[in-house]
């Protein structure tokens, strides 16, 4: 386990592409069974946010109830910023900007949707891109971009790439452009962290960066 930060209340680690953030229905180890093994299974551990199970990057987790409720607190208050880098199939029209949507889910399909703002028991979601660089990889065009989450939406960033004909590589629940005939790894990874500590209030940052995310070598777009 690649432990970036720790103390007596919170842990901040990385997690491996293909474990789950808790529990699911493979009853597989998760997220939080390898941190109760590693502090103790009678230790206070939770999760304060997710990744989807074949996304990869950095996760913090609380050590105490009062952590929790303090960062719980920020993520409402929206001090809790999330970076994520993500391969998208095609070149979005602007280099850059903000996806506004509200996104339905099915809760027994697992799947989310943009639907209309009006519609019963969807939810905002927000996210700021900026394309990093694009390449054309067998007739299709393959960007590389940095994506800032406003909001932390069920499948949110996978979902309002999908609805702009842009789903993620890799990603066999929506990407109708690229019909992969495997389950293979999202192109997709929790790059930054930055939110203050839940007991001293210090600003923390964390930032993560993958080997490579294809077809794109990570080293020559991204600034260390």
């Amino acid at each position: 386990m690649n432990i970036l930060f720790e103390d007596e209340y919170i842990i901040v680690v990385e997690k491996p592409v293909g474990i789950a953030s808790q529990k699911d229905f493979s009853n597989e180890d998760c997220m939080l069974d390898i941190l109760k093994n590693y502090l103790g299974n009678n230790l206070y551990i939770e999760i304060i946010h997710r990744l989807d199970k074949p996304v990869g990057g950095i996760m913090v987790f609380s050590k105490s109830n009062l952590a929790t409720k303090n960062l719980n607190k920020e993520i409402i208050d929206k001090n809790f910023q999330k970076t994520y880098l993500a391969v998208v199939c095609g070149k979005p029209i602007e280099n850059e900007g903000i996806f506004v949507d509200s996104l339905l889910k099915n809760q027994r399909l697992n799947i989310s949707k943009v639907v209309n703002k009006n519609t019963k028991g969807s939810k905002e979601a927000i996210l700021k891109y900026k394309v990093l660089a694009s390449v054309l990889e067998n007739n299709n065009y393959l960007s590389l971009v940095e994506i800032d989450l406003i909001t932390g939406r069920h499948h949110q960033i996978r979902v309002q790439f999908n609805s702009r004909n842009l789903p993620l590589w890799g990603d066999y629940k929506y990407n109708k452009v690229l019909r992969l005939n495997y389950k293979s790894s999202i192109a997709l990874w929790s790059y930054k962290l930055s939110f203050n500590h839940p007991i001293s209030n210090k600003k923390l940052n964390f930032k993560l960066v993958p080997h490579n995310i294809y077809p794109f070598n990570i080293k020559e777009f991204i600034v260390y």
